[in-house]
């Protein structure tokens, strides 16, 4: 296969999540319409948000599979990943710790407003470690397989650390 065609194959996959995730945000409100929707109407804007990354998340592992098999045999693309990977972990591990120190009752200010941003970052780790997960699934190179094992874990470990905390 050509690479014009593996782009496009890659590519419409991504389109394909994309309306099944737009799909199910649609059916979402539609099913949730009324009085409530309309008074809280910045909540579940942000619910529907997150919904559609989930369900975008979730269907693009295919377009994703199949553009990481693709990328097999460039071994340099695979350690840049692995690095990028572990760099992302660690802004995971600085979100929750974070979060954390907002917990004591000597946080700064500064921490404090960083906190906001922290606690969007712990929303996302799931689908993040679901990506580090499907591409140590592809990545040829042993040591890109480790780094992104590692890294999936702690998004994962991030996430679960998280909601255990949770008041």
């Amino acid at each position: 296969m050509r690479a014009p065609a593996k782009l496009g194959l890659v590519a419409a996959g991504y389109v394909g999540a994309f309306v099944v995730a737009a799909a199910v945000v649609m059916l979402n409100a539609a099913w949730t319409a009324g009085p409530d929707r309309q008074a809280s109407s910045g909540m579940f804007a942000f619910g529907d948000s997150l919904l559609f990354l989930a369900v975008f998340g979730v269907t693009a592992v295919p377009p994703t599979g199949a553009g990481l098999f693709f990328l097999r045999p460039y071994h340099s693309f695979w350690r840049v990943l692995a690095v990028a990977a572990l760099v992302v972990a660690g802004t995971g591990l600085a979100s929750l710790g974070v979060c954390l120190m907002v917990r004591t009752a000597g946080a700064s200010p500064i921490i404090r407003s960083w906190s906001a941003i922290a606690v969007l970052r712990i929303l996302v780790a799931p689908l993040v470690a679901l990506a580090f997960l499907v591409s140590g699934a592809f990545a040829p190179l042993r040591l890109a397989r480790i780094a992104l094992g590692a890294a999936t874990i702690s998004e994962a470990a991030v996430f679960a650390y998280w909601l255990m905390r949770l008041p």
